[in-house]
């Protein structure tokens, strides 16, 4: 939208003083290129409108309105004004490919056509134009104009009709590959659960034989404790990659989340749960996140996937602030009740911020911002999934060097009915 608005904005002046100037045409407007300017300007800040509950929902019919005036409309007008001049008719043929390069879908694209191409012959036959007396030099170059679009469209259903086998594969060998993964880190998680219910009766043995004299090397209090914590964190660690694989497996089956276990769960318990059992890395870094327990309430939902999602914002917002190299870097997370039937649980960090170029692509699936190797692009998509399947929302706000905040958004429920 904003590449068709720059687009827009700088064409319009550009072409009003080509064709008065240098290769007057038989008819301009001034007030109709500024008008085609003037609607095209809110398209370069179509980030923020995004981001707008008001404007949210209107975005969309706001460009469909757009591209139907800004090419199908504009274009014909103009052709008809100047009685479909060589210039006029290549540039309305010009405003047909553009319109397949934006618009993938065939029927959608001519349905535009046809919408725009029809008011610009009722505004056309208003301003006074005879449309019978062009009737000759229109019929011939309409059929020449849907082959455009047609053909066009073909091959833009070929591009990407590849594209999705591409990420067909791609999901295909991610699933392969977790279920794969799936068993050895049961086994190594199963060995290090053996070791710690093994581990005491061991140490006890070991005191035993040494109270009796036996020669067995010493093992130090403190050699035992951190056995114990290498033992702990092996077993975080599998727990933590098994989510991952969860999350890989159910983006890479495109299936919706099953909804049969779903139940009457709290926020708070689940913000608690997740700060319990996050592997973090050192203390230092659990104390960048702050848990401001305010009002607590309840959604239709699992805990598990919530403490899942809450793990996923926790290890990119932890990630971003170690790549700031900021101290003073912080994590806040709170509540805030509502009386209109929803409730939202903010995650703000202090980090580097989101790029408005990116921003409108985190929650794709296998996109992700971080240097190659670093992020699989499958965990804020994993996290839209699960609020939508709790039939909420979760959006994000940033501004770059300052902040990103995410929203989640649950529905409001009874936890007495």
């Amino acid at each position: 939208m904003r590449m068709f608005a720059i687009v827009a904005v700088i064409g319009h002046p550009l072409y009003y003083l080509c064709w008065t100037e240098f290769q007057p045409q038989g008819f301009e407007s001034a007030w109709l290129r500024a008008f085609s300017v003037l609607v095209a300007l809110p398209m370069l800040f179509e980030h923020r409108l995004s981001r707008s509950d008001f404007w949210r929902r209107k975005v969309t019919l706001y460009w469909f309105l757009i591209v139907v005036y800004q090419l199908p409309f504009f274009f014909v007008f103009m052709s008809l004004m100047n009685e479909f001049a060589t210039v006029w008719a290549l540039s309305t043929m010009a405003a047909c490919l553009l319109m397949v390069l934006i618009v993938f879908d065939w029927l959608m694209i001519l349905a535009m056509a046809v919408v725009g191409a029809g008011a610009a012959c009722g505004v056309f036959q208003l301003v006074g134009g005879d449309l019978a007396a062009q009737a000759d030099d229109l019929l011939p170059l309409v059929p020449t104009y849907v082959f455009a679009i047609l053909a066009g469209s073909a091959f833009n259903y070929k591009t990407e009709l590849v594209a999705r086998e591409k990420l067909a594969a791609i999901t295909s060998a991610v699933g392969t590959m977790a279920h794969e993964l799936r068993t050895p880190l049961l086994g190594i998680r199963s060995g290090a659960r053996g070791l710690q219910n093994y581990l005491p009766a061991i140490f006890e043995g070991f005191e035993l034989a040494r109270e009796h004299g036996l020669p067995v090397k010493r093992v130090r209090t403190a050699h035992y404790r951190q056995m114990h914590a290498v033992l702990d964190r092996i077993n975080a660690e599998t727990e933590y990659t098994n989510v991952i694989l969860d999350m890989l497996l159910v983006n890479s089956s495109r299936t919706t989340i099953d909804e049969t276990s779903f139940e009457v769960v709290r926020i708070g318990a689940c913000v608690g749960a997740a700060l319990e059992r996050y592997p973090f890395h050192s203390a230092r870094e659990r104390e960048r996140v702050s848990w401001e327990q305010g009002a607590d309430f309840a959604f239709f939902g699992s805990q598990l996937l919530t403490v899942h999602l809450l793990f996923n914002l926790l290890k990119n917002a932890l990630y971003f602030l170690a790549q700031a190299d900021d101290e003073n870097g912080s994590i806040r997370i709170w509540t805030e009740r509502s009386a209109a039937g929803a409730h939202r649980l903010h995650f703000r960090d202090t980090g580097p911020g989101i790029h408005p170029d990116v921003l409108p692509r985190i929650f794709e699936r296998f996109y992700s911002a971080m240097p190659r190797g670093q992020g699989t692009g499958i965990g804020l998509a994993f996290s839209r999934l699960v609020m939508e399947s709790f039939g909420g929302d979760i959006r994000c706000h940033s501004a770059l060097g300052r902040y990103t905040e995410f929203v989640l958004t649950f529905p409001a429920v009874d936890p007495d009915e």
